[in-house]
């Protein structure tokens, strides 16, 4: 996936009336909440991204994992082979409509310490990612 780079641009007008449909990713590798945190590590190495989009068995996104969650889990005490996405989860979210502002999600990615941002249509289908730059 490539990323996309917000930048705080509060003057511009450009950058006040553009929304997160404008600069997403596409939905990319989708896993279901059962899947092993070792799957899942395979799947995103295969995928050559950061990051895996989460559903539930219904196909409704969840969530969003990182390498650095799944690393985070895999290298604690507690880990075993069985322990599944929805296992280190937690609440999901939060989550960016495709209508959401950029300023608005800009804000949300800061203050949650956010580095990609779900993006769900009105039924909870996941539509894309919003990923910072590196």
């Amino acid at each position: 996936m490539t990323s996309v780079q917000i930048q705080a641009r509060s003057t511009s007008a450009t950058a006040v009336h553009s929304t997160v449909a404008d600069v997403m990713d596409t939905a990319g590798p989708q896993v279901c909440d059962d899947m092993t945190v070792e799957v899942a590590l395979s799947v995103m190495a295969a995928a050559r991204t950061g990051h895996l989009l989460v559903c539930d068995d219904s196909g409704l996104c969840i969530g969003l994992v990182a390498r650095a969650q799944l690393t985070a889990a895999r290298d604690g005490s507690s880990y075993s082979d069985r322990v599944q996405l929805r296992d280190i989860l937690g609440e999901g979210g939060p989550f960016a409509s495709p209508v959401t502002s950029m300023a608005e999600a800009g804000h949300v990615m800061r203050f949650s310490r956010l580095d990609a941002l779900p993006v769900v249509d009105e039924h909870g289908s996941a539509l894309g990612v919003l990923a910072l730059a590196r």
